[in-house]
């Protein structure tokens, strides 16, 4: 098998079905899908199930990440959130391609936000000319797209699951200094959610990643939480529901 895709989750019944929809459709075949679930009190492991995945017992992203590395099978992995989503049938088929001709050890997308809101648009944009421009310097990967040859994540240790915020950032950074290629890739972007923006407001989220990102460059990995960044996205927080491109609900 070529690629386990890995998908950590905590109570995601209602996005979860939009990724596995995306995953179901792609040309390329010869993947398994783990879901490493953190004790979800709705049906998010009937979801799985439903699509033929894999659930097992997860924990927080970094821990849930590595146990489903654990039992994967494939010769790559690829950690993504619950809420992504792939953009077209030819995504992995062309994300692949672009890793094997460059042998690429470690790899991220560029991200494209669910949505029409032109200051997402814009943060996104911002941030993906930042991570291209630092990327053979100071890599940076989002959770919601980590490739990763197995080999090169047994080697460094998988996630440091002692580090409670950025831990998908500190993961490739680590890669990348003991020598590990490193790239974002051109071939196509990972659609994103933009429901913690929603959740949080936007100014709070780019004001926690600025700070995350300068607190990382001088004091090193987070190992305690500075500030409320939790996990379970529905928590006790209210959500609202607004339609998705395709014809299903989804929070955001």
């Amino acid at each position: 098998m070529k690629l386990s895709i890995i998908i950590p989750a905590k109570n995601e019944e209602r996005l979860l079905p939009r990724l596995l929809k995306s995953i179901k459709i792609q040309t390329f075949d010869s993947y398994e899908v783990i879901v490493a679930d953190a004790k979800s009190t709705d049906s998010t492991r009937e979801v799985a199930r439903s699509f033929g995945a894999t659930v097992i017992d997860g924990d927080m992203p970094g821990p849930g990440r590595n146990l489903g590395a654990k039992v994967a099978e494939g010769e790559y992995l690829l950690f993504m959130d619950a809420d992504a989503v792939m953009p077209s049938e030819t995504f992995l088929l062309d994300t692949m391609n672009e890793i094997e001709a460059h042998d690429i050890d470690v790899a991220t997308c560029r991200l494209k936000p669910i949505s029409d809101n032109g200051f997402d648009v814009f943060m996104h944009g911002f941030y993906n000319k930042y991570i291209s421009r630092t990327a053979g310097v100071r890599p940076h990967a989002p959770g919601s797209c980590i490739f990763a040859k197995r080999s090169v994540h047994e080697a460094i240790g998988g996630f440091d699951e002692e580090i409670v915020f950025a831990e998908d950032m500190e993961y490739v950074q680590r890669a990348y200094k003991l020598g590990y290629h490193f790239a974002v890739l051109r071939s196509q972007p990972v659609l994103v959610s933009v429901r913690r923006l929603d959740q949080d407001g936007r100014w709070n989220i780019a004001a926690k990643y600025v700070f995350g990102e300068l607190y990382m460059m001088t004091k090193g990995p987070f190992r305690s939480m500075p500030f409320e960044y939790q996990f379970d996205h529905f928590g006790k927080k209210k959500h609202k529901v607004e339609s998705g491109g395709d014809g299903d609900e989804k929070p955001s």
